[in-house]
């Protein structure tokens, strides 16, 4: 029977491993290199032939080092970063993202629910074929000693080497440098090893102290409320509303005091995405968001939700999916429609003349688009039924997508209901969504990808309002609004003053007093 050799000197090693680490998990960072630069030019064969060597030479630098303290500790990180990395360009290769910390980030906060809807057997080919069977090598191979000597001997050249290839490509510099956060988002294992730790050490910074924002007042005792819907996943660019020619919104269309504006959201992922839509400004700080502000300042705030991802809400009436499903009777408590149920009930209940409602939906999110609404809202077919996106054609893709913005409208135009039989309230209804999505256009699929180069799928979204007939608002001319018009547009309709309150950020008109 035949079996590999199994006995290394430690150098022999952990070259032969930078080698498969380039081979089994770097297509994607050489591919987005070939298209950026010029790989027919003298300067753009350097460059390649510099990126190739270097990631060879300083792979095999960092293994080397973790081998010398220990051979257990070497072994065990190898198969860790052969697995994982396994999993990452499996993501790379089928949804088109790029592994920097915002990513991350987008990764460790995804509830079990969500993250087993990326399973698939390409997936498990990915990780046994790349990731266990090398693994399995690495564990069983006998690796010999090096005196200090000789390490040190080898680092030292290596690190100058490494110094010299650097400072001869010096005239490239500024390419890496414009690149360099999708060239180290692609980079294994270091795109999710670096980022993974600079998510947590911005998420300790972040998370060491909530910083409140100065006390606001309550004008008046009129009855008012404000729903906010934070949709998921909401390309503006799909709405018919919005004029696309598939007609996504049969109801909303139909319905007066219904506007809608151009926006874009501030980030192309759920987590910062809905930190902006509640809070007053975008900064990396974690100020007080929109629900606790308001509800430390005596509003009734209602958060619910069936989705994940928002800051830490400090309110007394949060409701999460398991929650809302105990008084749930109807038959769709598997979808969206849960956020509604008992909804009029919970706001006729409520002693408080100001009440903020949260509705955070999930019904646009991949990549099982085509669970995301009940059958009976499967207008266009056929559609995807699968998570490999890319597997499907782009009519099916776009129909199971176009599918959940058709459930999306049913929804907002039964929350639209439900404020109309409100009528001692005055009310308006702001659709918001965290970013927007991409659909195989320039083979990206989902969202995620940096801001700074995302396409436009993934940052326009829709910003929809509604108005009661008895509000006494009207809205201002507004051409272009981002999340953060939500913050300062919610305090304006409950009549809250406060020192923070920015008018130039509020979608509506000043009330002219009688």
């Amino acid at each position: 029977m035949f079996t590999l050799k199994n006995n290394f000197k430690l150098l022999s090693f952990v070259l032969i491993m930078s080698v498969l680490n380039f081979l089994f998990f770097h297509y994607p960072f050489f591919n987005f290199v070939f298209k950026n630069i010029d790989y027919k030019s003298v300067s753009g064969v350097f460059l390649i032939i510099s990126l190739i060597i270097l990631m060879l030479v300083l792979n095999a630098l960092v293994f080397l080092l973790f081998f010398y303290l220990s051979r257990f500790i070497g072994k065990f990180l190898l198969v860790v970063f052969f697995i994982f990395n396994a999993i990452a360009v499996y993501f790379i290769n089928t949804y088109g993202v790029i592994i920097d910390e915002s990513m991350i980030g987008n990764m460790l906060n995804t509830n079990y629910e969500e993250s087993s809807s990326f399973f698939s057997m390409k997936l498990v080919i990915y990780i046994v074929l790349l990731g266990i069977i090398p693994s399995v090598f690495i564990v069983k191979s006998q690796i010999s000693s090096l005196t200090l000597k000789r390490f040190s001997t080898i680092t030292s050249l290596a690190l100058f080497f490494i110094i010299f290839l650097a400072f001869i490509n010096s005239s490239n510099w500024l390419w890496i440098d414009k690149n360099s956060k999708t060239l180290g988002g692609l980079a294994m294992p270091w795109s999710y090893a670096v980022n993974t730790s600079l998510f947590y050490v911005h998420k300790h910074q972040k998370n060491e102290k909530e910083i409140l924002l100065p006390n606001a007042t309550i004008k008046d005792n009129e009855k008012s409320i404000v729903v906010l819907v934070i949709g998921e996943s909401a390309r503006s660019e799909n709405f018919s509303i919005y004029g696309y020619q598939k007609n996504t919104n049969p109801l909303l269309s139909k319905i007066n005091n219904v506007v809608h504006f151009n926006a874009v959201s501030n980030a192309t992922y759920t987590t910062a995405g809905v930190k902006s839509i509640l809070e007053h400004e975008n900064t990396d700080d974690l100020y007080e968001i929109l629900p606790n502000y308001l509800y430390r300042n005596k509003i009734e705030v209602i958060w619910r939700t069936t989705n994940w991802g928002e800051p830490p809400v400090h309110i007394k009436n949060y409701q999460n999916k398991e929650y809302l499903s105990t008084n749930y009777n109807g038959n769709n408590g598997n979808y969206d429609e849960i956020l509604l149920s008992g909804l009029k009930e919970q706001i006729r209940a409520s002693t408080n003349n100001k009440i903020f409602i949260v509705l955070h939906a999930s019904t646009s999110h991949g990549p099982t688009y085509n669970k995301k609404y009940p059958p009976q809202f499967e207008v266009f077919k056929p559609v995807c039924n699968s998570v490999e996106l890319a597997k499907c054609s782009q009519d099916e893709l776009i129909n199971a997508y176009d599918n959940t913005i058709v459930y999306t409208d049913y929804l907002l135009s039964k929350v639209i209901d439900d404020l109309k039989e409100l009528k001692e309230f005055k009310s308006t209804m702001l659709f918001v969504s965290d970013h927007g999505e991409s659909l195989g256009e320039k083979n990206l699929y989902m969202h995620g990808i940096p801001i700074s180069i995302a396409p436009k799928e993934q940052y326009e979204i829709p910003f929809i309002v509604w108005l009661s007939d008895n509000s006494s608002k009207q809205l201002k001319s507004n051409n272009l609004l981002n999340q953060n018009h939500v913050f300062h547009s919610v305090l304006n309709f409950l009549s809250i003053e406060s020192p923070i309150y920015k008018e130039e950020m509020n979608i509506f008109k000043p009330t002219i007093s009688n």
